[in-house]
């Protein structure tokens, strides 16, 4: 019982230790985040919220790596975002807006999660000032996240991309299959294999 407390509280800690770096919380602040952000475990390969379906839950990853991807007209993955640990993932949007999801949200590994609802959410911002800020700054964040990389793709070459990808992020490297890699980053399987040989070379 005890390791599993302590198991819990490391669990909120991470959650904790990235919302003081942005905010000043206080003990009240902590207990409501313990209450409302709930601990989950998911195994790899298990998608947890479906495209097409309201997102139930916005997730913080303590470990593991996640994804977003969504089906084309061909029927192929594009995956359009990958989750290294810590950081929040969903739908954004749609959670938001309580629309339907136009990606998947899957578990690439297994991944330890906090996850909150959004009325559970909407009550945490109504009743801590400081949960209102981080929630913004997470959005914002958010917002940023994607015109960041709507801009990479359009100005940077594949080799680019890829270099970028593993500088800021070597362990997705060791975590992340190639196809799910190379389809974040705008390309097929084999040209990604081609610019790891040469660069190997």
């Amino acid at each position: 019982m005890g390791n599993k407390i302590f198991y819990l509280y490391t669990m909120h800690e991470n959650l904790l230790n990235i919302i003081k770096q942005q905010v000043t919380i206080t003990e009240n602040d902590i207990g409501l985040c313990k209450q409302y952000f709930e601990p989950v475990l998911f195994p790899k390969n298990r998608i947890i919220e479906e495209e097409g379906k309201i997102p139930q839950y916005l997730y913080f990853v303590v470990s593991g790596f996640m994804r977003l991807f969504h089906y084309n007209e061909h029927g192929d993955e594009v995956t359009t975002h990958i989750n290294c640990p810590p950081g929040f993932i969903t739908s954004y949007a749609d959670f938001i807006n309580q629309t339907k999801a136009a990606d998947n949200v899957e578990c690439i590994t297994e991944c330890q999660l906090l996850r909150i609802t959004k009325s559970n959410l909407d009550l945490l911002t109504r009743t801590s000032e400081a949960f209102k800020d981080f929630s913004i700054w997470v959005f914002q964040q958010s917002i940023a996240y994607n015109e960041n990389r709507s801009k990479e793709l359009a100005t940077l070459t594949a080799e680019q991309r890829y270099k970028k990808l593993i500088e800021n992020y070597p362990a997705i490297l060791h975590n992340v299959p190639v196809q799910y890699i190379a389809s974040f980053l705008g390309m097929k399987p084999e040209s990604l294999s081609r610019i790891r040989r040469q660069m190997i070379n």
